[in-house]
Order: C-alpha cells, then structure tokens, then sequence
C-alpha cells in the first residue's frame, strides 16, 4: 500500500490568549492523507476546519501531538520551507492573493522566492497556466479577470511550486456557480491526473460530494469518517451537527420513498440522472 503523504498524531491546537482564556481548537485528531486522494474535511463554524488546514503545511504548530508532511516535522523551524514546497494552500478571498501586476508574472512569484533560474521559471509557469486553463490570460492583468480565474490563478502558482499536496481552504465560498465550477474542476482534474493529493475545507456539501474520502469534524474532534456516500447517508448524524446533506441526496431520499427506483448512496445530481434518465 502506498504510504501516506500526510500523517497527524494526537493532534492538539490552543489558541492562546493573554487573559488566560485559552481556547482549544483541535483536540487529539489523528489522520492520513494520501498522494491522489481527495479529501473534504466538513463541519460547522468554530469546528476547527481551518485550523486544521493550516496545520498541514505549516502555518500552524501543534501545540501537542505532531504533523508530518513526507516525512518531514512541521515543528521544525529550519524546514518549514520544504513543508510548504510540498503542501500549497489556496485561501477564500482571490483578491488577496494576488501579489503581482500581470498574471504569469503573479504565478512565477514563489519560484523565484526559491532563487530558481530563469529558464526553469518560465518553464514551470508555462507547464502551470497550461495545467489551469489560463495561457490565454497570461499577460492580463488580475483585475480583469473573474473571481474563478483570480483563484486558478492562485492555484498555479501554487503548482509552479511542484507541491505535492494542494488545501483549498473555503477557496469557493466566495464565488458564483460558475467560478466554483471552475476552481472545483481543475482542482480535481489535477488531483486525478497528476497524483496530488487534494484537500477541500468546504461548507458546500455538493463540492464534498465529489471527493473520495468526508472527514467531519465537531468542537475540535473527528466525530464522522467514510466515503461520501456513507457520511452522506447519514442525515440524523449530520442533523445533530447542523449540518445538511447535498441537495441531490435529500431528493433520492424522496424519490425512492415515493416509489422510484433509486438505491441508496445516490448523492450527485450526476448519479441521479444516470439512474432516471439513462442513455439510450
């Protein structure tokens, strides 16, 4: 079996403040991630989706427990730039991740914080725009692109960096249906075409639908892990956590009440037509 990309133990995070009234945010997760795989990591606010994500290509240290990425403590001060080589994170907002006047040149910008030679830079933001759709905006300016664009954007550059593991973290939220599309698509494309492992930090339970593992997680701790179709099945569970599932599986659930011949585990729009209205 292949070993995993990320592993998590007892992980523990407080945040602390200088009043004395700690907050406990993650309270003794313990998790695997592997290289291809995509995982949705779900919850409520406060849950600590979040700060989870920020644990794993360390922005955040455990302060009990530990985080390794290929191996590699994130504890460690003098590595954390070979844990964020290898773990890129895409955050909410696009507008604030822009950092240059012209797209390629926002999306070279981490390479050539690594001191890498011209050539080599070209060429990885050639490969990286090619990769998300965007060699035809290569030379606009972020301003004038769409917020969907603005965040694939932000993914290649994150690509550019050779990542072996790409966090969005609530990197939809933001966007209109199509712009959500977008993202979420080249997102996936690449997790199953170039083998990076993918992490969604979603509130969107038709993008966590689409992934192949569903972590949820309550007050800091994982309280439900399966496959979307198991976690999705589960609507008194989520119901006690505030949580809905897909709107997809809502209706199958009541169309199969009503008699129509619809299995269990269906919870895409995609599967539900295919069952109803197969091709000829």
């Amino acid at each position: 079996m292949v070993p995993p990309l990320i592993t998590v133990r007892d992980l523990h995070h407080t945040y602390r403040s200088g009043t004395g009234s700690d907050t406990p945010a993650l309270q003794g997760l313990d998790l695997d991630i592997y290289p291809g795989e995509c995982l949705a990591i779900i919850g409520g606010n406060g849950s600590g989706k979040s700060t989870l994500a920020k644990h794993l290509n360390g922005l955040l240290v455990p302060t009990s427990g530990e985080v390794r990425v290929d191996g590699i403590d994130t504890r460690d001060p003098e590595a954390v730039w070979q844990v964020r080589q290898r773990v890129g994170m895409v955050f909410e907002n696009p507008d604030n991740q822009i950092v240059a006047a012209v797209v390629e040149e926002d999306v070279a910008f981490g390479c050539e914080n690594l001191g890498l030679p011209p050539a080599e830079i070209r060429d990885r933001v050639d490969r990286s725009l090619r990769a998300v759709g965007l060699e035809s905006v290569r030379r606009h300016q972020p301003h004038q692109l769409s917020g969907g664009q603005k965040q694939r954007v932000a993914i290649a550059g994150v690509l550019a960096m050779r990542p072996r593991c790409l966090v969005l973290d609530e990197a939809t939220s933001m966007l209109d249906p199509e712009g959500q599309r977008e993202v979420l698509g080249t997102a996936l494309r690449l997790s199953r075409q170039e083998g990076l492992a993918l992490v969604l930090i979603t509130h969107w339970m038709e993008e966590a639908a689409q992934a192949d593992r569903v972590l949820v997680l309550a007050q800091g701790r994982i309280v439900l892990q399966g496959s979307p179709a198991e976690i999705f099945s589960r609507g008194s569970a989520l119901a006690r956590l505030h949580l809905e599932p897909p709107e997809a599986a809502t209706l199958a659930g009541e169309l199969a009440a009503a008699g129509l011949p619809v299995p269990p585990g269906v919870i895409t729009i995609d599967q539900l037509v295919e069952i109803l209205a197969p091709p000829p």
